[in-house]
This record gives structure tokens, sequence and C-alpha cells, in this order.
């Protein structure tokens, strides 16, 4: 197999989500524009979210090559010209989704963490599409439905209703900050 240059490498082994991306967004401040990171990650996740982040700021996600139980993953950094990293405009916070829930209101709520995340812990009649595989599972979704799109921390999900309003979906909102504060019912294994 072909060796692959990094300028410089990036150890995430051990992190979940969303500290791989958080640590990415960091060291490719460092780089200058052309140089490639390597990000060794064992979180599996990790490929989708860091994919889905590098799409939005507007970096080259190379590709992941996959050794043992180590993830590596390959990132170009793009020209400050390139890269504008957006946001979704539409949020809500934890409570007032809760408050919306206990009222009753027609909702749909999209649960993009992994299946494993989804299974220890989540909101009652939340939809499972982890992130990586939304684009393929839209068909799955209702575009008239006004849609909640919860993960962790809001970062997974910020990305997953940019790819709902991109694809069409008009009534996304983001919840923030997620899971990790999430003090409304749910569902535990």
């Amino acid at each position: 197999m072909e060796t692959i240059k990094a300028n410089v490498t990036l150890d995430a082994k051990g992190l979940a989500c969303p500290m791989p991306i958080v640590k990415t967004k960091k060291a490719m401040t460092g780089l200058d524009a052309g140089h490639v990171l390597e990000v060794l990650a064992t979180d599996k996740g990790s490929k989708a979210d860091l994919k889905a982040w590098a799409d939005k700021a507007g970096h080259q996600f190379l590709g992941t090559i996959e050794e043992d139980d180590v993830l590596k993953h390959f990132l170009r950094k793009s020209s400050d010209e390139e890269t504008v990293e957006q946001k979704h405009l539409h949020v809500i916070n934890n409570k007032d989704l809760e408050a919306k829930m206990n009222a009753g209101e027609n909702m749909v709520i999209l649960d993009v963490r992994e299946e494993a995340e989804y299974a220890f812990n989540h909101i009652p009649d939340a939809i499972s599409i982890p992130l990586g595989d939304l684009e393929n599972r839209l068909p799955e979704l209702n575009k008239d439905n006004e849609i909640f799109v919860i993960c962790r921390t809001g970062s997974r999900s910020d990305l997953a209703a940019q790819v709902l309003t991109e694809k069409g979906f008009s009534k996304v909102v983001n919840v923030i900050p997620g899971m990790s504060n999430w003090s409304g019912a749910s569902e535990k294994l």
C-alpha cells in the first residue's frame, strides 16, 4: 500500500464526539493552505463526522484508511477564500423543545447520533438516523414535517440540519445543547 504523506498528524484516539472535530478544527487553523492533516481516531462515527465538517467548512476530506482499530482520516486545508464554516440558523434549546413536546405539538425528532448512543439513551419516539447515513435515508423523512435534529452536543445535528435544508426540507431546527444536557423524558437501555 502506498504511504500517504501528511504535513501534521493529530492523535484523537480514544476520544468520542465531538472531540475529534474540535481538535481537528483547532489543528486546521495552524496549517497552511494546501497542507494535509492526518487525524488518528478510534471513534467509528468520526469518519462521517469529519467528512461532514470538512464539507461544510470548505476543506477537502481526502479519505480514510483503516488499520487495525485505528481510522486514519486525511483532510486538506483549503485557502481562506474557499472556507466559510456555516451554522444552521434555526436553533432551539432543550427546555423549549421539551415544552413543545409536553404541549403535544406535531413534530419529528431526528436523532443523528450513532446507533449505540441512541440505544443507551434517547427521546421517546425519536427517529434514529446516524449522520453518516442521513443522505441515503432522506426518503424516510417527510419534507412537510417540522424536524428537530438532535445529537450529543449540537455539532452533528448542526451539520445534519444543513444537509436537510440543502435537500429541500424547510422546517428544520437544530437542538442545542442536545442529549448531553437532556433532562426531559427519555428511554434508556
